[in-house]
């Protein structure tokens, strides 16, 4: 009887998860419908400066930089990248983007000092010092974008009410390797459709690393970037404090890519476990609430007890169709690749054992760091924080 009992809860969360399923792409097809702000024909672009931290030579770094190198944008545009040691790989890539482009201006900083735990937002105090236009446009290093990017961008942050922008982004497999693609899935299937259902229905305020644009004077209204530099979620905090000025952080109806590169499971367990983390400290209950989106995982565990009937394998297929049914309907709304489908169930059941995992664990691994979080998001670095001084170079 009490396998029988457990059995009929984890069938009942299973269908209502194809039900949550189905909702969310239908969701993500009303978004790419939704009309996008332009801007007036001939009108002055603002003036845009990028900024992107890097941290080492990763798969596919030149081509991801260069699309933020060639955008199609009337108006000034700076990049400034930013590397914390002298001897970092990525340096020899900006030097040839900074030769290839001579009519952009592309800016470098190089400064080894640590203002917090959150290296990323070390490396974007040491930046900020060199920003010269209107609009900040912060995205991280994996990223691609289409030649429209930054007026799409800008269109949206020029709307009434809206105090900064962030996007949507979908993955892109950096090989053709087993796990890349496995990342990708974890994003287009998982990520997507989470988002989508939250901002839906008005339960989350989402702000992503991939893409947060904002104006140059709401920098020194929030208090730089100083104010997040202990957090593991900084681009919510970001967020939470552009949205604190009064305005919305809105979302367009478009996404960009981002470069997945796992080559190994070992890779792909811990940058998502550092994703689950995050999510989990930002929103608790809601991360908790995901169970529920596991369908597949949850109905095979139902096969799997003791005196289960044939429905349960039936409700495993089932969960598993609308997977396939809303990775489908993700890739038409957006305009992106086929998925090898066949990958689908191999995908929940690493989903479903992360998810578990991170009630378990509060460490995570972040660009070769090891960090505990503690319950206010805070990172704190197992072997201490290293202060690390030493003067700028541009």
């Amino acid at each position: 009887m009490e396998w029988t009992w457990i059995s009929a809860l984890l069938l009942v969360l299973a269908l209502a998860g194809c039900v949550y399923g189905l909702t969310t792409a239908w969701l993500a097809g009303r978004l790419a419908r939704r009309p996008a702000p332009c801007l007036p024909a001939g009108a002055a672009r603002p003036s845009v400066t990028l900024l992107k931290p890097l941290c080492g030579d990763e798969p596919n770094l030149y081509l991801n930089l260069t699309t933020f190198c060639t955008q199609a944008y009337a108006g000034a545009v700076q990049v400034i990248f930013g590397v914390q040691t002298a001897t970092d790989p990525a340096i020899a890539v900006v030097h040839r983007l900074q030769a290839e482009h001579p009519g952009l201006r592309i800016d470098l900083v190089i400064d080894a000092r640590q203002h917090g735990s959150n290296r990323k937002v070390s490396n974007l105090i040491n930046m900020a010092g060199l920003i010269a236009h209107e609009v900040v446009v912060l995205a991280d290093s994996d990223m691609v974008v289409a030649p429209d990017y930054l007026e799409r961008l800008v269109a949206e942050l020029s709307q009434p009410g809206v105090s900064g922008v962030t996007c949507l982004y979908h993955g892109v497999p950096a090989n053709r390797g087993v796990w890349a693609h496995l990342s990708a899935l974890a994003i287009d299937t998982q990520f997507l459709p989470n988002v989508l259902m939250g901002t839906g229905l008005g339960l989350a305020d989402p702000c992503f690393g991939s893409t947060i644009a904002f104006r140059t004077e709401m920098l020194a209204r929030i208090g730089g970037f100083e104010a997040i530099r202990n957090d593991l979620a900084d681009d919510y905090t970001l967020g939470a404090a552009l949205r604190a000025q009064g305005g919305i952080v809105a979302i367009p109806n478009f996404t960009i890519g981002h470069t997945c590169v796992d080559t190994s499971l070992a890779g792909l367990w811990r940058h998502e476990t550092r994703w689950n983390r995050t999510i989990r400290n930002v929103d608790p209950v809601g991360y908790a609430g995901t169970l529920v989106t596991h369908a597949f995982p949850l109905a095979l565990i139902a096969a799997l007890l003791p005196d289960s009937g044939p429905y349960t394998l039936a409700a495993a297929a089932l969960a598993l169709a609308c997977r396939i049914v809303l990775c489908m309907r993700v890739e038409r709304a957006f305009g992106l690749e086929p998925h090898p489908y066949w990958l689908l169930p191999i995908r929940d059941l690493l989903s479903f054992a992360g998810f578990v995992w991170c009630f378990m664990s509060g460490a995570v691994t972040w660009k070769g760091h090891d960090y505990r979080v503690v319950a206010d998001g805070t990172l704190i670095p197992e072997s201490g924080l290293a202060r690390e001084s030493g003067a700028p170079s541009t």
